[in-house]
């Protein structure tokens, strides 16, 4: 017994070492080519804002990368301008009646966007850069002059080092700045950048007094994680292993696994309530909405257990403050990874099948969290009734933006993937006792809410629907639709026609709860890993071709392994739907694979096919999401167009001239050019090639990390080579009760952020131990990492390099700086560097903004910058800048991905006419149609 025990140690040892291959008004769709517009799919957090004495509405208008002005006279709306600000803007807050801060995603900065009275004159006055991601802002503290901004714990603006192999370490900042002393270097002059103890942060809510400002994790979690396979006695339940059955319905044995556990409050639990605490070398305090002390010099956290609440929910969205009792309202919900298997559930008993994600709206007050489900109507033990149904009618899905009336008596809430606003009572929601009912509900007619402001003197409610890039004006007494309003969109008419497949839970699923972004968040993932193995599927022969090994190996790439699909995959992380474009096969396994379809052949042939390969998602709809049948074959087509179009953002790690620091540069040199591996070294699997398949465009070309095959890792299943641009996305989870290669296990290391890190389920937690199943081995791994001081610091370098990985857009893409009479010297370097870029190809760098009171935008090519009016001169750069000589002059400089300066920099809708010509002769750069 214990030989067999001992032997099946080695073995799992063996898969361990050889771990490598598993890291990882006008026209709405104005037809746009792809080479012009670059999809992000940004989450928008805070899209409208009234000004203070409610003559103006402002609009977030995230594809154009504008901020949208409108007039409000008696609760109507007219569009009166439109001023370029950062790439995918997501938030705004108005500052004063004329000073407007937009918060820009992609851009890492904050515009400081000034008008006149009539709301026109619009430009950026000032841009802030603050850390990677910027999601929302809000004003509070001492009269409301102090704006708070949330980022993620990383950037290449941030003046701090952000520890990514540090365990304990907060990744969610809250940047505050005093609105009337910003200072004068181009972060600012940060009164305090507030670290919080989670993920990445998203949404603020201010109290009405600006006393406190609570602020939001994002990806929260749950307080799960996952037992690595190592820990895990094999031969399955019966033996204390992984929990039945262990067999698919046809009798075939299931591959081993790790476990996924649950802490219930005592002990870290499976689905079967057995303990495992003894594995997990690390706590989750799950602190999900911090208390920040707005008035505080500097403003600060809280201390103790008044500055957190914890139990919020596991995707944290938005927030909103009861103006009258100051209770909080969270709008999230909570994922039930806790329950296994898509399907029908017949052999094993048991399925999520339409119950993945509860929509909630938790409550927050001084006694606690009180978690309201908004659809408590579903019975989930039933599905899938025929679409519409009248459960599903009623049901609201993915609660984004809210907004309270200023009696405290009524919450409306967007709920985006159903294109409804939820009216509740806050007594009845406070109190539970809400019914759900479709009289309480307002639908949209553009799609896709995700925020409102009320217009009480009016009896209006203004709803940014982002699925036609709109607004909608409700009437707050009838809750009718009375006015839809369209804003510019120039995105390909294949991206609005495919993205409600994406989110529209109403089409999705059955109950009307369930889509495909109920994981894959706005386009990415949850942070959290999933048993979605489905028991009564079938075990299916792997068509795609494997990476071979040398000769000496022999012929067999898989060493005897079997690479094919059982149906029983055990627990797998949430995997992103960004960039999947010329990576081939999909899933951790590659099992969603066109390699049924034709030969495998590069650059789009079987395997390679990434088209045929989502595709191969449908069956999930009825699977996974309960619906009663499969999409069409053409809703499926239009799916399958807007998907493979979503990018990764630029890294925030790599420097922003793309080069390498000396840690990072050893780490790449040894991906190269050291054997670390029988297959050779860690690109001969990882492949990383930026330049391969060139007709994919200058933004879909390359492998970052993989070409699509998959590779022999004698781990439980045979993966698919993954890519690896988003390793710095998987930070926070410190801490295992395994030894791998030469690193032992971990003691306790307390509190920590995430409950999974890297590998296919996330049970690995930093790159460094990662590294470390390429360490010597006398059997397994005889060119292996050496266990000698070099050989240590060639995983640190390495693990350095991992999260500074190439991607598709280089680190300047987004980057901008405003250049003014008197920031000259300031901004200089930063001017030089967004040339030096666009010199190198890895930017388009266009010019917006006013000079002598015109509005003026130019596109930089060719050395010169081409100005948005046919017959005005090229300027050079520094002559450019020589342009910006009076105080009501300001020009912000954007480097923007490659294809899409012309459009962003000179000619908005892409008719051939200049916008500067446009504006002379009195027709609209923002309408196709409309030309001098």
């Amino acid at each position: 017994m214990e030989a067999n025990r001992l032997a099946s140690r080695r073995n799992r040892l063996r898969a361990a070492l050889v771990a490598m291959v598993l890291l990882g008004g006008a026209v709405a769709g104005h037809e746009a080519s792809a080479s012009s517009f670059t999809l992000f799919e940004s989450g928008q957090v805070r899209p409208l804002a009234l000004s203070p004495n409610g003559g103006f509405l402002y609009a977030v208008n995230t594809p154009d990368n504008r901020l949208e002005i409108f007039k409000v006279t008696a609760g109507a709306l007219s569009h009166v301008s439109s001023v370029p600000v950062g790439l995918e803007p997501v938030a705004v807050a108005a500052r004063s009646d004329g000073e407007v801060w937009v918060v820009n995603h992609l851009s890492d900065s904050v515009s400081i966007v000034r008008h006149n009275a009539y709301g026109r004159a619009g430009y950026v006055a000032r841009t802030l850069l603050v850390g990677d991601e910027p999601r929302d802002i809000v004003f509070a503290g001492p009269s409301k002059g102090r704006a708070f901004i949330t980022a993620a714990h990383r950037g290449q603006n941030v003046p701090f080092d952000p520890q990514f192999t540090t365990p304990g370490v907060g990744r969610a900042d809250v940047w505050v700045f005093d609105s009337n002393n910003l200072g004068t270097s181009l972060a600012g002059n940060p009164l305090k950048i507030i670290t919080l103890f989670s993920d990445t942060p998203r949404a603020l809510a201010a109290t009405p007094d600006g006393s406190r400002v609570y602020a939001a994790a994002f990806h929260s979690g749950n307080r799960s994680t996952v037992v690595h396979e190592i820990l895990v006695p094999n031969g399955g339940e019966a033996d204390g292993g992984v929990p039945g059955p262990n067999v698919n319905a046809e009798g075939k044995p299931a591959p081993e696994s790790s476990v996924i556990v649950h802490f219930n409050g005592t002990d870290w639990v499976d689905s079967l309530g057995r303990s495992w605490t003894d594995q997990v070398k690390f706590s989750l305090p799950d602190k999900d909405v911090f208390v920040i002390d707005a008035n505080a010099n500097p403003p600060a956290q809280l201390a103790g257990t008044a500055g957190f609440y914890t139990g919020v929910g596991t995707i944290l969205f938005n927030m909103a403050v009861n103006p009258v009792n100051g209770k909080v309202y969270v709008s999230n919900t909570e994922a039930r990874n806790d329950l296994r298997f898509e399907g029908p559930g017949t052999f094993a008993g048991e399925t999520l099948r339409g119950h993945l994600h509860e929509s909630r709206i938790s409550v927050l007050s001084s006694t606690g969290v009180a978690p309201r489900h908004l659809n408590k109507h579903i019975n989930y033990a039933a599905c899938c009734a025929a679409l519409p149904n009248a459960e599903n009618d009623k049901s609201l899905a993915q609660p984004l933006g809210m907004a309270v009336s200023s009696n405290g008596t009524t919450l409306y809430v967007a709920a985006f993937g159903s294109s409804k606003i939820g009216v509740y009572s806050t007594a009845a929601l406070e109190a539970d006792t809400f019914v759900p009912s479709t009289t309480n509900q307002i639908s949209v007619s553009g799609g896709g809410p995700t925020g409102m402001v009320l217009d009480e003197s009016s009896g209006r409610m203004y709803v940014l629907t982002r699925f036609d890039n709109g607004i909608s004006v409700i009437n707050t007494t009838t809750r009718q639709e009375i006015a839809h309003l369209k804003m510019y969109n120039p995105e390909p008419a294949s991206v609005v026609a495919g993205r409600p497949f994406l989110y529209d839970a109403k089409n999705s699923s059955s109950h009307g709860d369930s889509s495909c972004a109920s994981c894959h968040i706005f386009g990415d993932f949850d942070s959290l890993v999933w048993n979605l193995g489905n028991p009564d599927g079938l075990y299916k022969v792997n068509p795609n071709p494997i990476i071979p090994v040398p000769p000496e190996f022999g012929n067999d790439p898989t060493f005897g392994q079997d690479p094919n699909f059982h149906p029983i995959k055990g627990p797998l992380s949430t995997q992103s739907l960004r960039g999947m474009a010329n990576h081939g096969p999909m899933h951790w396994r590659g099992d969603r694979t066109g390699g049924y379809t034709a030969p495998s052949t590069q650059p789009d042939s079987g395997a390679f096919n990434e088209a045929e390969a989502f595709k191969q998602f449908n069956p999930a709809f009825v699977d996974l999401l309960g619906r009663n049948a499969q999409l069409s074959p053409a809703e499926m087509q239009q799916f399958t167009d807007f998907m493979l179009q979503v990018r990764y953002p630029p890294n925030p790690v790599r420097n922003l001239d793309n080069s390498l620091t000396p840690a990072q540069q050893a780490g790449r040199d040894f991906f190269f050019n050291t054997t670390s591996f029988f297959h050779g070294s860690c690109n001969s699997c990882h492949t990383l090639d930026p330049n391969a398949n060139p007709g994919e465009g200058p933004v879909g070309k390359g492998f970052f990390g993989t070409d699509g095959r998959p590779a022999f890792v004698a781990t439980a299943i045979f993966p698919k080579t993954p890519h690896l641009r988003n390793m710095y996305q998987k930070i926070g989870m410190f801490g295992v009760g395994y030894d791998f290669g030469f690193i032992p296990a971990d003691g306790f290391l307390g509190d920590q952020i995430r409950g999974f890190g890297f590998n296919s389920d996330g049970s690995l937690d930093t790159l460094f131990r990662f590294n470390s199943g390429f360490d010597f081995h006398p059997i397994f791994n005889s060119v292996g990492i050496p266990d000698t001081p070099a050989g240590r610091q060639a995983k640190l370098d390495m693990e350095q390099f991992l999260l500074a990985f190439d991607s598709n857009l280089a680190p300047i893409v987004g980057q901008q700086v405003t250049l003014t009479l008197n920031n000259a010297s300031v901004v200089a370097p930063r001017i030089a560097l967004l040339v030096a870029r666009a010199n190198a190809g890895e930017c388009d760098l266009v010019a917006k903004g006013r000079i002598a009171l015109r509005e003026v935008g130019f596109f930089y090519q060719g050395g010169y910058f081409k100005p948005d009016r046919k017959l005005t001169a090229l300027l050079t750069d520094s002559a450019l800048r020589l342009q910006v000589s009076t105080a009501d002059s300001a020009l912000t400089f954007t480097c923007t991905p490659p294809g899409s300066g012309r459009r962003i920099g000179i000619d908005r809708d892409l008719d051939g006419f200049l916008d500067g010509d446009e504006r002379a002769a009195g027709s609209n750069p923002a309408d196709p149609l409309s030309t001098p």
